[in-house]
């Protein structure tokens, strides 16, 4: 086998192994795409109120989202995830992002609307959707529905009760599954004391009738019965 042929096997082994890592652990990279669901702004920090605000959302190390259409204020935008500027972020992994909404300035420097941590674990709705909200800022819908973990088609919020009924009938199942075993010991232990009481007097008696024999044997060997 050439240097070549040896190089590509190890690669191709290397390759398999990775693939089998990730089959045996799913939930361990995640690639979830985040959109911008829906926005309102409630204020604007232009100094000339004329002006149309420039928002735009970014997280560290991304890319800058402008959000071209977002220009009043106290007016919902609702989008549908197909927009030429989505998306807005990627997870790779369950890390968190530091993110944040700011307003572009042309003479000084942008300002903050607000600034967090954007988590893959923030998406816990059934829906997929994470709604950051702050006063007298603005209310904002993202949407990673590949965030959301996932969870048997069967289950409802019942499941917790039917977790400590199935719960409850295990511990009753042990219970009795014991006292059965309890039972049955009982049963035999008492049938081999019977058992053991009743070989013990077939031992007796036949101990004593043997010394009944042989007590009628020394008797004929000292002639006993003539002299009688």
């Amino acid at each position: 086998m050439s240097i070549r042929d040896l190089r590509s096997s190890t690669v191709s082994v290397n390759l398999f192994t990775f693939c089998v890592f990730l089959s045996c652990f799913p939930g361990f990279i995640l690639s979830a795409i985040v959109t911008l669901d829906s926005i309102v702004i409630y204020n604007t920090h232009e100094l000339i109120k004329a002006v149309k605000p420039k928002v735009y959302f970014q997280c560290i190390g991304g890319n800058k989202t402008n959000f071209p259409d977002v220009k009043e204020k106290n007016v919902r935008y609702n989008f549908n995830g197909e927009e030429s500027w989505q998306p807005l972020t990627e997870f790779s992994g369950k890390k968190c992002k530091r993110c944040g909404l700011y307003e572009a300035d042309t003479f000084k420097p942008d300002d903050k609307f607000d600034e967090w941590e954007l988590c893959p674990s923030d998406f816990n709705a059934s829906d997929g959707k994470y709604v950051r909200f702050k006063n007298k800022e603005f209310n904002i819908t993202f949407w990673c529905p590949k965030c959301v973990p996932d969870i048997p088609a069967s289950s409802s919020t019942t499941a917790p009760d039917k977790e400590e009924k199935e719960k409850g009938m295990h511990v009753v199942l042990i219970l009795l599954i014991v006292v059965a075993v309890l039972a049955v010991c009982i049963v035999v232990g008492f049938a081999a004391y019977k058992y053991w009481q009743k070989k013990k007097r077939e031992q007796d008696q036949a101990r004593f009738l043997k010394l009944f024999e042989d007590g009628d044997d020394i008797e004929d060997e000292m002639g006993l019965d003539h002299i009688i």
